[in-house]
Parts: C-alpha cells; structure tokens; sequence
C-alpha cells in the first residue's frame, strides 16, 4: 500500500469513527424512539400472530349440477356475504391482536380434474352456504379436508416440482378490468351466445393429466385505506377513484375569470368511457386481493410449456384502455426447474410460495404483499360457475338435477 493510499485510509477511519461518536453521543434522544418502534413491532406481531393461530378454518368444496345457467351476477351477490370490514375496538386490535377477517377463493385441477372451494374461517360458513344455496339450489356443498396436505413439496430433496406465480394490477386500483359486464354476461344470453372469460382457465386446468395440478386462489378481505389524499389525510380506494375522475374531467381546474370552459368538450370518447367504468365500480363493495397460481408435478412429466400458461393465466380479463393483471413475481426459473435447483435463490423462492399458498398468506407473515382492491363484480368474473359454455370433459359435475317431490304423493 502506498503512502497516499495509507492517507487516505486514515482519513476514512477518522471520520468514521467522528461520524459514530456525534451518532451515538445524540442516543438518549433517538435510542428511545427507535427501541419503542422495535418493541411495538415486535408486540404486534406476536398478538397477532396468537390471534390467528386460535382461528377455525374451514375448507368448503361446492360441486355443481350439469345445468348452471346462471349470470355472474349471482356469484356478486354471494360475494357481498365475505365483506366484513369490522376490526374490533382498539382495546381488540393492540390487546388481543384481531386482525381483519379473510377468506380464499380457489380453483383446483387436480390430475386434471377441476374443483371449486372456499377457505374460510368457521363463524362463516352457515353465512356462505345460506348465500350460495339462495343463488344456487342445485350445488351441494361439503367441507372437506385442505387438499395442500396431499402433496409434500420439498424442494431439491422431493419428488415434485414446482412453478408459482403472483399477480398484481397494472394501472391504479380504482380502474376495472374486463368484467363480465363487458361480456355481456349481464344479460343472461343462450348458452351457444355466451363468451365466458373464465372458460379459458377451465380448459387449462382440465387440461392436465396423471401427476400433475393446478391451484389458484384468490385471497380476500374488506379493502382498507391506503390512499395518500392530497391534504395529507388517508383515503380508500374510491377516493383515488374520484382523484382519476378529477384528473381525467380537469374539473378543478380554474378557469380564466370571463373565459368560456371547453373542459367537457376536449375529453374524448375513451375519457367519458374509462368515467363511467371506474364509477360503475366505485359503486360496488371494494375488497384488498391477492391471487397466486402454483403448477406442481413429478418432476419427470414436467412441461416448460406451463410456464407460458401461468404468465398469461389471467390475461382474458385484461383492457388495454382500464386495468389487466401482470405478474408481480414468479418462481419460472429456467426451462425446468430442477436443472437450476443448485441456485439457492430459487430453491428458496420455490419454498416460499408453496408455504404462502399453504397458508393463504397476503396479509400477514409469512409472506406480507401488498394488496390490490378488486370489486365483487371483479372478483365475480374470476371466479364464478361457469355454464353449459365449458364442456370440459373433467370437470366434475353432479350427473343429475335435484327437483322438489310432487305434493300429491300418498303417504
């Protein structure tokens, strides 16, 4: 080392440790508050962690008859039954830890045979079953026991591979994607005029054969406020709305005083269509979301093509003017997995999202994410049953229609 190299390094030394001695000296005043900021971390993680530990979930599968020729709108009104806002008091929150109470929508393939089911904790399922047999008569309803246990994915040790992905949205919540609205499933056409969006992710979970599966769910819970509002306060979801409306309408805008306001004149078509759609959906309850899709096989009958398959699972709900998803993160890796399974990074990720799908976790550890907020018309267009329009060979249905008896029958 040369002499001005030696300088240098001794310079450095020195103000560091003049830059520790001021940071330290200055301790009695910042100590207190980073040392409560930590204990309150550490406290409210610990209650809340007791409060959902204590938490009865149960897993509900809905089997549906050969004939559902109802409209998504009947899955919205179901939906509404799952916005629980409430919290608690105060003395709830910091004390016993209660946390917003949340639910998971999900739909399975399993060796290619497709399964709808509601992961919910118990204190709502006569609630949900009094909502989906009010809409649909005909389903049969079972709890049945969590079909995550079945498969023990232990990474670069185990038989099964894994791929998983996250979605999140690409624009603002406030703006919609393609609903079923927009299909015109509103209107209850003929089952030959219906486009059902939600037929294309049936056939590619009915899609896959022996030793294979698909799950996807949807997490919800009722939104909550996350919107920084321009005078500094807290705002929900519907107060970004109205901010896009204001911002696309320029109606706080001044005006010159004696000038003539154009403001309404200049928008254009496509304006006054994404007005209307973010206000159609500032009126329906808003839920904080996450949706996560994970591909699980033996590791000999893999296929890179499901790769392709994830990334674009939710791309038919997708407006290239409103809102679509994209992925927020995936664990695709290589073409196939294992042969990257020497790259810790991955074998890692690929634990984590199978734990967090095991554990419907969004909210809460172990995997926190950032929520996006859906609408029930959203979440009734991913997920809702779908009709006579999905003639997928494997999707289990009930083989008859369930009819009341003739009331003349002798006794």
């Amino acid at each position: 080392m040369s002499l001005f190299q030696t300088l240098d390094f001794l310079g450095l030394y020195q103000q560091t440790v003049s830059t520790l001695t001021v940071v330290f000296s200055w301790f009695p005043y910042w100590g207190p508050i980073l040392l409560g900021y930590m204990f309150w971390h550490q406290w409210m993680h610990y209650v809340q962690g007791r409060h959902m530990a204590k938490i009865n979930w149960i897993l509900l599968e809905i089997k549906l008859p050969k004939e559902t020729y109802k409209s998504p709108l009947a899955m919205e009104i179901v939906l509404n039954a799952l916005y629980q806002a409430a919290t608690g008091t105060w003395f709830d929150k910091i004390w016993r830890g209660k946390v917003k109470d949340w639910s998971s929508l999900e739909m399975v393939s399993i060796e290619g045979h497709i399964k709808f089911f509601i992961r919910t904790p118990w204190i709502y399922k006569n609630v949900i079953e009094a909502q989906l047999y009010s809409q649909y008569p005909d389903v049969e309803i079972y709890e049945v026991p969590d079909y995550v246990r079945y498969v023990d994915y232990r990474g670069k040790e185990g038989d099964w591979s894994l791929i998983g992905a996250e979605y999140g949205l690409s624009k603002p919540d406030p703006y919609p994607i393609k609903t079923y609205v927009d299909y015109g499933l509103d209107k209850d056409p003929k089952e030959e005029f219906k486009i059902d969006p939600l037929t294309s992710i049936i056939e590619y979970l009915g899609s896959i054969g022996k030793g294979e599966q698909i799950w996807m769910q949807i997490i919800v819970q009722a939104a909550s406020k996350r919107y920084h509002k321009s005078d500094g306060t807290m705002g929900n979801w519907q107060d970004e709305g109205k901010a896009i409306i204001d911002k696309l309408t320029k109606r706080n805008e001044k005006t010159p005083e004696g000038a003539p306001s154009f403001k309404m004149m200049m928008m254009t078509e496509g304006d006054r269509d994404i007005i209307k759609a973010i206000e159609r959906s500032m009126g329906k309850f808003g839920f904080d979301c996450g949706i996560r899709a994970v591909y699980l096989v033996k590791k000999e009958q893999f296929h890179p093509s499901n790769i392709k398959a994830l990334g674009g699972l939710l791309r038919p709900f997708t407006s290239s003017s409103l809102n679509g998803f994209t992925l927020t993160a995936n664990t695709f890796g290589k073409d196939y997995p294992w042969q990257d399974f020497n790259d810790i990074r991955w074998t890692k990720k690929r634990k984590e999202m199978f734990e967090a799908y095991k554990q419907r976790s969004w909210f809460h550890s172990p995997r926190k994410l950032k929520p996006f907020v859906l609408t029930t018309e959203e979440l009734a267009t991913i997920y809702h049953f779908p009709g006579g329009v999905a003639q997928t060979p494997t999707f289990g249905r009930i083989p008859s229609r369930k009819s009341e008896a003739p009331v003349n029958l002798p006794i």
